[in-house]
């Protein structure tokens, strides 16, 4: 019932003569009685019930769509959402379906109101006689450089459908990395975050009381229940002015990185020298590097202007320099494996594979193989650096409460080996 219901909902007209369509729900019965209801735009509610009379639907309840009461639900869209939005259009068209059918089925499909109306705008530019590239476009923050420069390449070969299908494959592998690096970075965080709450916790509430206990004592206190008892008296009295540096200095931190290319190179740079974290992030530059040239190149773009969209792909800034570097010396002659050993920072292996596609003419093959590799160096990586950092948290959090504990208890210990 509910497929026959859809298939009348999507078969009311609907007229594409213009761009200003407002969004209804509907309610109401077929020619058997069988209550129906839908979502449908139209230019007005009187145009939208005589388009629903014409398909045999009497129309009880016709009125427009309420907005979101806190702004628009779903306002983000995300890579995940362009992965997926790729992969679909890559589906339907090898099935056969027209890119303007499959943009108002995918469309159709969408929760998420600015996915919805960023698909139907790209559906509507295509309509009117732009290319999908053209269309995109219009859409730089979702669609990035590297995705409308291969979009164009296969528009420009005739293979739109066989480009579409590799980008989703791209995204999903990209993102698979990124959650692994995020997952990787996110531990360490919440760890150092959870022994500050607790550290400040026994300052403010617990140790207070103990000094209390302490003033009865009428001796000196050890050297480290002093140092203890001064930085609780410091939380206590200056814990908001605590609260507000740490909150501050990370959104400090993280403007001077989004907005200062010195800063954003500083700690790039930093963190790649990091034990264990620093080797996970080289190899996964070296992964989306591989990956990214790969898939470009594979796409027909040429190479330099390949290399021009791959530098922003790697996700540390200083292999994007160095990508910038590589194509600069690609652009007069050099090959590629030359080029990458120039900067430093590629494995000897990578350098090695590169030079034999090059030579055999299957560069985009040898690079996949090569991302593949450190893709999996990667998740190998992650996988040990969880199973290290267990031990090492407990012993962390165990020795800041107990190094807490010992230091309040010093006293008692004192008093009573004097007794």
């Amino acid at each position: 019932m509910s497929a026959s219901r859809s298939a009348v909902r999507n078969s009311v007209p609907v007229d594409r003569g213009t761009s200003q369509l407002v969004p209804f729900v509907w309610e109401g019965t077929d020619k058997r009685g069988v209550k129906m209801k839908g979502e449908q735009p139209a230019k007005n509610a009187n145009m939208l019930k005589a388009e629903l009379r014409r398909q045999g639907i009497t129309p009880t309840v016709v009125k427009q769509k309420p907005k979101p009461l806190f702004g628009q639900a779903g306002a983000t869209i995300t890579p995940k959402d362009i992965a997926f939005f790729s992969r679909q259009m890559a589906t339907m068209m090898k099935s056969g379906v027209p890119i303007v059918s499959s943009l108002e089925i995918i469309g159709g499909g969408h929760k998420n109101p600015r996915m919805k109306g960023m698909i139907d705008g790209i559906r509507t530019d295509i309509e009117g006689g732009s290319s999908l590239y053209e269309a995109i476009s219009k859409h730089p923050v979702q669609f990035d450089e590297l995705y409308r420069n291969l979009v164009r390449a296969g528009e420009s070969a005739g293979v739109l459908e066989t480009v579409l299908e590799t980008i989703a494959s791209y995204k999903e592998n990209i993102e698979s990395l990124k959650g692994k690096i995020k997952k990787a970075l996110f531990y360490p965080a919440v760890v150092i975050a959870v022994a500050i709450i607790v550290s400040a916790i026994l300052l403010i509430f617990v140790v207070p009381q103990f000094e209390s206990t302490f003033a009865s004592f009428g001796a000196d206190l050890p050297a480290f229940t002093q140092l203890i008892v001064g930085a609780s008296r410091f939380m206590v009295k200056w814990w908001w002015a605590f609260l507000i540096g740490i909150v501050g200095g990370i959104f400090a931190l993280l403007f001077l990185y989004r907005r200062s290319p010195a800063m954003q190179h500083g700690l790039d740079r930093l963190i790649l020298k990091v034990p264990v974290v620093g080797q996970i992030m080289h190899n996964s530059a070296v992964a989306r590097f591989a990956r990214t040239t790969a898939v470009t190149f594979k796409a027909g773009v040429p190479l330099v202007e390949a290399l021009e969209s791959v530098a922003g792909a790697t996700g540390n800034s200083v292999y994007e320099k160095a990508v910038y570097r590589i194509r600069d010396d690609v652009a007069v002659g050099y090959p590629v494996n030359l080029a990458m050993k120039q900067t430093g920072l590629f494995p000897h292996m990578v350098i090695q594979m590169a030079a034999i596609g090059e030579e055999a003419g299957a560069l985009d093959t040898m690079l996949f193989k090569v991302a593949e590799y450190y893709e999996q160096e990667v998740n190998n990586a992650v996988d040990a650096l969880s199973s290290l950092l267990e031990p090492m948290i407990m012993i962390f959090i165990g020795g800041v409460v107990g190094s807490m504990v010992i230091g309040m208890y010093l006293p008692i210990f004192k008093l009573a080996a004097t007794i």
